[in-house]
């Protein structure tokens, strides 16, 4: 009797593992050719690792969803995707493809400054080398021999989409590799499950992705602490003078928001594969909004623009509106995959020691009760439908650029519910500030 259980479960274990395995967090290709154009017929869509819609059922959507009794969304929204939400409550007022995994171009460079500006001495001094004088794409001039405080290297990153900046970051940090993996602890850290970070810069690899629900993530806990929401609106920085290279000269805020009422920052970004993105969010009346655009082109409207005209809707609406979905707050959402870490390393150099061993491919066999069979069989089962359930969704709405996607409201919640809880890549695009 027992051998015949122990036959039922190693059965039933067989199909679940491959399963449990598709879970895995998507990982970067670097050595893949450089994406050049966005994905045809639109990205990936992402979820939690166990399957689920972070934020909530209604936000497991390709076309658009608005809570129900808003008004209507405002003209020249042509992003492929965008979100607009209550950066206070995590209300999620509205949003188009808000789990789409797009590529992010410099818009990543808020992952980087929010991974690494706990982990830096803003006073420590980095040496600039010929690596960031030649990185590609957008630079704020970096030179060798030239002495930069991280402070300083931040607000570039920011400021002007300093290529050379998040190099330099990411060097001081213990390299590119390390930097990219504390960058995709914070994200995991944080609930951001679309975000896959291939380099700090954001210049494209294949599979880096962020979404509309990630970025609006990041930016969120941006604004909440006050040591990056301070870099994020900094009018300008002064570059020191190199001497036998250069005088001293200014960078500038490059955030096309600026002016816009209550400001709080901004960030673009552009490469071939990524087109225009854009992430922002201001305050008025104590209350905040952050905004997302992904996969857009500068006519009719800017990113930037079509943001503002989110910003515009959202603070329109009373306060306490009820959304379609919630931000999650850190811990919120476990990541169950294989290959999730909970705990952010602190960046050090790469060691020099032996490769650590590879994973053992032995399955160890243990004796299995006849109700932990049952539990297995009702999980492969849910797991299955979950999956049919989610192919079947995405194959009901219409598929890009098949015009623009019905809207879909969502009937308001009822008081009592609780919301839903690299190697640097070569012959790339450049990611460049607007």
């Amino acid at each position: 009797m027992g051998a015949t259980l122990l036959v039922a479960a190693l059965a039933v274990l067989v199909p679940v593992l491959p399963a449990a395995a598709d879970q895995a967090r998507p990982t970067v290709d670097p050595s893949a050719p450089t994406p050049t154009t966005p994905y045809p017929g639109g990205p990936p869509q992402g979820h939690a690792p166990d399957g689920s819609t972070v934020g909530g059922d209604d936000l497991d959507t390709r076309g658009v969803v608005v809570a129900d009794g808003t008004p209507a969304l405002p003209d020249g929204l042509a992003a492929a995707g965008w979100l607009v939400a209550d950066a206070g409550t995590g209300d999620v007022l509205a949003a188009r493809d808000p789990h789409g995994r797009y590529y992010p171009a410099s818009t990543l460079k808020t992952l980087t400054l929010l991974t690494l500006v706990p982990l830096l001495d803003p006073a420590r001094v980095v040496v600039g080398t010929v690596e960031d004088e030649n990185i590609e794409g957008s630079r704020i001039g970096l030179v060798q021999g030239g002495q930069y405080p991280v402070s300083l290297l931040f607000q570039g990153l920011i400021l002007q989409s300093g290529n050379d900046a998040a190099n330099a970051l990411a060097r001081t940090a213990g390299g590119v590799q390390v930097t990219v993996a504390a960058m995709n602890e914070t994200a995991e850290d944080i609930g951001a499950f679309d975000t896959v970070a291939g380099t700090p810069s954001g210049l494209d690899v294949a599979g880096q992705s962020s979404s509309p629900y990630d970025l609006a993530l990041i930016f969120r806990a941006l604004v909440a602490d006050p040591a990056t929401a301070a870099i994020l609106t900094t009018p300008t920085a002064l570059m020191p003078e190199v001497p036998g290279r250069g005088p001293a000269y200014q960078i500038q805020n490059q955030n096309p928001l600026a002016g816009y009422p209550g400001t709080l920052g901004g960030k673009t970004g552009f490469t071939d594969a990524a087109r225009h993105t854009f992430v922002t969010a201001a305050e008025r009346g104590g209350r905040r909004l952050v905004v997302s655009v992904m996969d857009t082109e500068n006519t009719p409207l800017r990113a930037a623009d079509q943001a503002a005209r989110l910003l515009d809707w959202g603070f329109a609406l009373p306060a306490g509106t009820e959304g379609v979905g919630t931000l999650v707050a850190p811990g919120d959402v476990t990541a169950s995959s294989p290959t999730a870490t909970r705990r952010r390393p602190t960046p050090r150099p790469p060691s020099s020691g032996a490769a650590a061993p590879a994973p053992s491919a032995e399955f160890p066999v243990v004796p299995v009760t006849l109700g932990g069979t049952a539990v297995l069989i009702v999980a492969a089962t849910v797991v299955g439908r979950r999956r049919a359930m989610r192919v079947a969704r995405v194959v009901a709405e219409p598929p890009e650029g098949a015009g623009e996607p019905p809207v879909r409201r969502a009937p308001a919640r009822r008081p009592a519910e609780e919301p839903g809880t690299p190697p640097t890549p070569t012959g790339g695009s450049p990611s460049t500030p607007p």
